[in-house]
């Protein structure tokens, strides 16, 4: 409480009432959490990163004479209502000093009897031919406004840009690059916050390659957004009843249409904050929030996919629940070696709390020499969901796995830990809710150590030189960076302590690399079936205790070293491009060298 008293003193009077809004909102205890992880340190501070890795001036003048092979138009499209001149003139010189050449502004007023916004507006279109203005007769709320302003486009594309936000002076040169190489119908960079000065720089959002998941848990897409200017007219602009949410909903609506999706990890644009942002405040619009729900439940509704929608608690963030539309039979696979006490742990939290009917368990025996577990499996074996198969040879995770889906029933795999303790008793359920869409391949959860931190929430590739977890040993009642340990969205990987997969895919990747004996078999394996085009999902609504040791990595002998950095080499020689490429899931711009997303120095 003291820490909260000290942060309480040293907040402006606006800030104490929102922080007393959000007290209320959370109640003390998770607000004391979420308040203690806002208040961490950054290993590597923002602004003096981003002073750092901004575009230098001689970067800029170097970009201004590049010769383009197209000359590629790029319409902004910003509609003004009451815009405060400073932020006016601040946006628009942000245009202006651009180091690519070929852009028009397109502004609509949505207030022509505010003379001085309008004053200013005339000073720049008789200072500059590439802006064009057009005064409306009424306001037509955000997304009227917006559609005005593409009508004004002629650019093959269009980008949105706030009245009172900025563009960093590369932004449009790094777009007309992308353009020039992928030839996207929509693109977006990475953001950061400004205070109301635009000095200082804060809270960066570093995106990952497009993630239809965490698109229906967040927009994060939001800014800077570009999008090809047919693709806006095909599918329409701007709705009415989605003020608040009118971007999520065009971008759900641009990205289900859109070939190619091109993402640029560098911050291009600068998200103003002031009291009456959402952008700072994000309560100041909870009208958006319902928009912003009925946005997912649109595109739910366009991909013919059934999903229940729920705000969490954390503002304009979202769950989807994907119903079952049938009862599918799931294997539940669970290598083991004598270790009764653990075994049966595991067993009785599935037996006691799940909710789910239609599943067996086959325990893949491998080499066991304890007389009890024997006993425990002659016991197990008198109930008709449960069936023993044996492996007698050596220990090799893949092939003990491998071994048992030959002897499995169902339609999805569940591969678990003996070490797993059941948490969620809908576990089933809402593996299988993701697991049947049939974009989805593999879906995981999040396992929490027995003291309460994060073993697992996703996995990254390239972080500790192969994969690591996400958030690993983060106290799990927090929600980490931009809340991604607590909402769902696509990863490359997720660990086989516990996950699903879609039979027919894993059959169709040949099932677990027998060559990798113990470690990184199942981030081969989801890697070689998200390249049938399937996507990996993590959700973190399925919790697990895992009992693993938080040390049972060290390698105590000769042979396991060995072993292991032969396994790591075959990951480096199997999956090169993409460790040199980098996680398309995580922002090349984050640390490999830590878990919590974090700054690369």
């Amino acid at each position: 409480m003291s820490d909260l008293l000290h942060y309480i003193k040293k907040l402006k009077p606006y800030n104490i009432k929102k922080g007393l809004m959000y007290l209320k909102h959370y109640g003390l205890k998770e607000f004391m959490v979420r308040l203690s992880e806002r208040m961490e340190p950054d290993e590597v501070p923002y602004g003096p990163w981003y002073e750092k890795h901004k575009a230098s001036e001689e970067t800029l003048v170097k970009q201004k004479t590049k010769k383009w092979k197209e000359k590629t138009l790029i319409s902004i499209a910003v509609p003004v209502y009451h815009t405060p001149e400073k932020y006016l003139r601040e946006m628009i010189d942000s245009v202006r000093e651009q180091s690519y050449p070929y852009w028009e502004l397109c502004i609509v007023n949505a207030s022509p009897d505010d003379t001085a916004l309008s004053a200013v507006l005339t000073e720049y279109r008789e200072k500059d031919s590439r802006i064009k203005v057009k005064d409306l007769e009424k306001n037509l709320g955000i997304g009227g406004n917006t559609n005005a302003a593409f009508a004004l486009a002629s650019g093959e594309y269009i980008g949105l840009l706030d009245h009172d936000d900025v563009l960093a002076p590369d932004a449009l040169y790094e777009a007309a690059c992308a353009i020039e190489k992928e030839d996207p119908d929509l693109l977006y960079t990475d953001e950061d916050k400004t205070d109301e000065t635009g000095k200082e720089h804060y809270q960066p959002h570093f995106k990952p390659d497009f993630s239809p998941d965490l698109l229906r848990s967040n927009n994060y897409i939001c800014h800077f957004l570009i999008i090809r200017k047919s693709l806006i007219e095909e599918t329409g602009g701007f709705r009415e009843g989605f003020d608040g949410a009118q971007d999520h909903d065009l971008i759900f609506r641009c990205t289900e249409k859109a070939r190619v999706i091109t993402h640029i990890p560098r911050i291009l644009y600068h998200w103003r904050t002031h009291r009456a942002s959402t952008a700072d405040n994000p309560a100041s619009k909870l009208y958006a929030y319902e928009a912003g729900k009925r946005a997912i439940e649109g595109n739910l509704e366009r991909t013919h996919t059934k999903g229940i929608v729920s705000a969490t608690k954390d503002f304009g963030f979202f769950r989807v629940d994907y119903p079952l539309v049938s009862h599918p039979k799931v294997s539940i696979i669970i290598p083991n070696r004598n270790s009764r006490d653990t075994l049966k742990t595991c067993l009785d939290s599935i037996f006691t709390k799940s909710e789910y009917g239609n599943y067996e368990i086959i325990i893949a025996e491998n080499n066991s020499t304890e007389d009890s577990i024997f006993e425990y499996y002659r016991e197990l074996e008198k109930d008709g969901r449960v069936r023993i198969v044996t492996r007698n040879e050596g220990f090799n995770f893949s092939a003990i796995n491998n071994y048992a889906v030959r002897h499995a029933e169902g339609e999805y795999l569940l591969f678990l830990n003996n070490d797993i303790e059941v948490r969620t008793p809908t576990f089933i359920e809402d593996l299988l809710g993701n697991a049947c869409r049939p974009e989805v391949g593999i879906v995981g959860c999040k396992l929490i150590y027995p003291d309460g931190t994060i073993q697992h929430a996703g996995t990254i590739i390239g972080i500790g030189g192969i994969a690591g977890h996400a958030f690993l040993n983060m106290d799990a009642r927090k929600s980490g960076y931009l809340h991604k340990a607590s909402i769902q969205l696509n990863y490359s990987a997720v660990t086989a302590a516990c996950m699903m997969v879609k039979r027919s895919a894993f059959e169709q990747a040949n099932g677990f690399e027998e060559k990798l004996t113990v470690a990184f078999n199942d981030v081969d394996l989801c890697l070689r079936i998200r390249e049938q085009g399937l996507l990996v999902v993590y959700d973190p609504f399925v919790e697990m205790t895992h009992y693993e040791s938080k040390s049972r990595g060290s390698e105590d002998t000769e042979e396991k070293v060995r072993r292991f950095q032969g396994e790591i080499e075959f990951m480096r020689t199997r999956w090169e491009d993409l460790l040199k490429k980098g996680d398309p899931y995580y922002n090349p711009n984050l640390t490999l060298s830590k878990w919590d997303y974090g700054l690369k120095p």
